[in-house]
């Protein structure tokens, strides 16, 4: 090929206009690769038909993400040593967790990864956190059975929402079978904030912690029926006294935020073997 030629097929061969805009373009396709490989892709029923859905509900994933924030909060709070900060924050996932799912509902979000998401994000706020903020506190001092109940209470915990994961839809949805991981959350961090605020850190009150955990943890696993407030219809009219017994309910927690959290919870904790034993005593028809 002669010089002339050569220059000819340079000047007519197509170039990019400059060098950043072949970057543009790789940059481009890295991050579509990128996009396409980390999709989220579940099966979902409309309508009744089967379709398939790309991506999450970004709502009632924050409210998810928030309490696990908060759960995760707690756990850091606990190995500080600032277990009145780590039971707030546990209260504080209780609230998000509680908000998620009627938000879901709601906004008609529902979604197979937002269930999984929040069961994954429960086991550390309700799951992990409780029974680390409890250890670091007091159960530590107990030796070896302090961190085996501690370990009990966090297998309870995964073994009971792993059931509740596999019973949806298939139970009634007034009841609770066994505790509400969040319940038994809200027992062992009132029960710290509480004992801590009055520095409780006697022998009785180590022994009390332990009995506190472990029959959280186990209560979790039973098939003890707790009232889920499910069937509550908050559209309906109420009486009057109902809102004062809210706002009185809201002053007297107000005034001792840990002792009150604490006889609030602990009497639901109570009321699945009071109501099962009232069960069992009633003649049967």
């Amino acid at each position: 090929m002669t010089q002339d030629a050569r220059d000819q097929a340079h000047a007519t061969s197509p170039l990019p206009e400059n060098q950043d805009d072949h970057h543009k373009v790789g940059n481009e396709d890295l991050a579509a690769a990128f996009l396409r490989d980390t999709e989220v892709v579940e099966e979902a029923l409309e309508d009744g038909k089967k379709i398939r859905r790309k991506g999450i509900y970004l709502l009632p994933n924050l409210f998810t993400t928030s309490a696990l924030f908060s759960g995760f909060f707690a756990v850091v709070a606990g190995i500080n040593g600032e277990f009145t900060s780590a039971a707030v924050a546990i209260f504080i996932a209780m609230v998000l967790d509680g908000l998620d799912g009627r938000v879901a509902r709601m906004t008609n979000t529902q979604s197979a990864f937002g269930a999984e998401y929040d069961s994954l994000a429960d086991m550390i706020s309700f799951g992990m956190a409780p029974a680390l903020v409890a250890f670091t506190w007091i159960l530590q001092d107990i030796g070896k059975t302090g961190w085996v109940v501690a370990f009990l209470y966090v297998a309870c915990a995964a073994l009971r929402l792993a059931r509740f994961n596999v019973q949806i839809g298939s139970v009634d949805k007034k009841w609770f079978i066994g505790l509400p991981s969040p319940s038994a959350a809200a027992l062992v961090a009132a029960s710290v904030w509480t004992f801590h605020s009055f520095d409780a850190d006697a022998f009785g009150f180590k022994l009390l912690m332990l009995v506190v955990v472990a029959a959280a943890g186990i209560l979790m696993v039973s098939n003890i029926r707790y009232y889920s407030f499910k069937d509550l219809d908050f559209k309906k009219p109420v009486p009057f006294v109902v809102l004062l017994a809210v706002v009185l309910g809201f002053v007297m927690i107000s005034v001792e935020p840990s002792v009150m959290l604490l006889l609030l919870f602990g009497a639901y904790v109570l009321s699945g073997p009071i109501y099962a034993v009232m069960r069992k005593a009633k003649p049967q028809s």
